[in-house]
């Protein structure tokens, strides 16, 4: 979304877009600079409005960033758990439908995804990445725990596994979303291989080589 120019014209707008312009500039910004960087006079002055505008419709700064994460939260959330909810006889399916919904969220919504995975959430209501993260880590620990006991595996062990997955995507993300390369697809595909592969070939009672040699 392009920002007003600062000193232009009010623009006419009901109330409703009113408010969702303040949103998204006030999204780019706190993008741009942060929480603390980013200031309500900016914000007003590049929505082409007064600062009390932007207080009418969000109380302080507190609030106008808080609806910014909720947002930005929520449409993470939403897009993985629908991925990940969807029937299917394969588990990697599963896996791979979860890892292009966070790359596709981070592709998309680049400016949303550095707020809610840099910043603290001031006031936030639907909590923070990490929260997510281990949000969406239960939703797979139920996924996995299934293929374990039939496999032989301790099902005790699945919300290891579950937030390891969970995490190694979600660390990728973070590095990949600056670069954004190779395109998503790749990154999808090298991510899963990494950890299906990885679960495939688990041992039943792995041992540290470190803790062995010593003896």
């Amino acid at each position: 979304m392009s920002r007003a120019e600062p000193g232009r014209r009010r623009m006419r707008m009901s109330s409703s877009e009113r408010h969702e312009q303040l949103l998204g500039v006030a999204r780019a910004l706190f993008a741009e600079r942060g929480f603390d960087g980013a200031s309500v006079e900016e914000i007003a002055s590049h929505a082409g409005v007064s600062k009390p505008v932007v207080y009418e419709h969000f109380g302080s700064k507190e609030g106008l960033y808080a609806v910014v994460t909720d947002r930005e939260l929520r449409t993470l959330d939403d897009a993985i758990m629908t991925a990940i909810a969807k029937p299917s006889t394969s588990y990697r399916a599963v896996i791979e439908r979860g890892t292009i919904a966070l790359l596709s969220y981070i592709d998309e919504r680049p400016e949303g995804f550095r707020i809610i995975s840099r910043d603290s959430p001031v006031g936030s209501t639907s909590g923070s990445f990490a929260l997510i993260l281990d949000h969406i880590a239960d939703k797979v620990e139920d996924l996995l725990r299934p293929p374990l006991v039939r496999r032989g595996y301790d099902p005790a062990l699945a919300g290891v596994y579950a937030h390891g997955l969970v995490g190694m995507v979600g660390s990728a993300g973070l590095a990949w979303v600056d670069r954004r390369e190779p395109d998503k697809e790749r990154v999808a595909a090298e991510l899963v291989n990494l950890a299906w592969n990885g679960l495939a070939s688990m041992e039943h009672a792995p041992k540290l080589m470190s803790r062995t040699a010593r003896g």
